[in-house]
């Protein structure tokens, strides 16, 4: 484990390092290149061998820059092999529709949510839908407008509203409030005494016989209630009250006294007889 971390080395004392030859490889024409590690980043289909590669595969690529540019933006190639084959596939990034573009060696897979956004717009085409644009912000703003008018319109007839009911309930004299409140109470007596005239006239057809008589109603005095006289029923087992006046019947209030009930033999019914037990002596 030492010797692999010296950092010294050994040197012959006859080494010379001048002798060592070095191989010098040739320049390349092109722009520079470097390797680099991606994901293939659309599905395509290889055209020399019909492959299919789909989105997401490793490689290890070349990356170059392409000396073009959109917008000060740099866009860069980038050179992979199919997996099958072994053949060149090239494509290049494509910042203006944030994506790639599948260059040489093979086609990119049909998606349909990027064919309208691959077809490139014509001058007449972009003014017309900025036309489009324009008009329809015109029509957003002259709606919201309307609507604004509309809503203060109502608030200032709310204001006047309130204004109005203010003025008037200022303008109304004590003396007439208090006018009306005796109008009203006035009108409150007489319905209430024309009801009780009513409610008179219908007791007094209810209370009435078919001959036109009047049925009195009997008031018992002091004198009435001390003809009353209280008994006792000695013949039952329970008190009772009569009361006798003069061409009444007898009522007879019962008592709530507790009366106990005689226990019902069960044994009898069934057969069973009881046998009275005797001294064992």
């Amino acid at each position: 484990m030492s010797e692999r971390k010296v950092l010294q080395k050994y040197f012959p004392p006859d080494f010379d390092p001048s002798k060592i030859t070095r191989s010098k490889a040739p320049k390349s024409a092109g722009p520079k290149q470097q390797t680099v590690r991606l994901m293939a980043p659309f599905s395509m289909k290889c055209l020399t061998c019909g492959e299919f590669i789909y989105k997401g595969r490793k490689f290890n690529a070349r990356k170059e820059n392409s000396m073009e540019k959109y917008y000060n933006i740099s866009i860069f190639r980038f050179y992979i092999r199919c997996t099958r084959c072994s053949s060149e596939i090239t494509f290049k990034t494509d910042p203006k529709n944030m994506d790639y573009t599948c260059e040489k060696g093979a086609v990119r897979n049909f998606e349909p949510w990027r064919e309208e956004g691959g077809k490139e717009e014509t001058e007449e085409e972009r003014l017309d839908r900025m036309e489009k644009e324009e008009e329809e912000s015109a029509m957003e703003k002259l709606e919201i407008k309307t609507l604004d008018s509309k809503r203060e319109m109502q608030i200032a007839d709310a204001l006047d509203e309130i204004r109005t009911r203010n003025a008037r309930n200022e303008r109304v004299d004590e003396g007439e409030i208090v006018g009306k409140l005796v109008e009203v109470k006035d009108a409150a007596t007489l319905l209430r005494e024309r009801e009780e005239a009513e409610d008179e006239e219908a007791a007094r057809k209810a209370f009435s016989t078919a001959e036109g008589e009047r049925v009195k109603r009997v008031v018992e005095d002091d004198e009435a209630a001390g003809k009353k006289e209280v008994a006792k029923e000695k013949g039952k087992g329970k008190a009772a009250l009569v009361v006798e006046e003069e061409g009444l019947p007898q009522v007879e209030i019962p008592s709530f006294k507790k009366t106990i009930k005689r226990k019902r033999d069960l044994g009898a019914a069934l057969g069973i007889k009881k046998v009275k037990k005797g001294p064992l002596v």
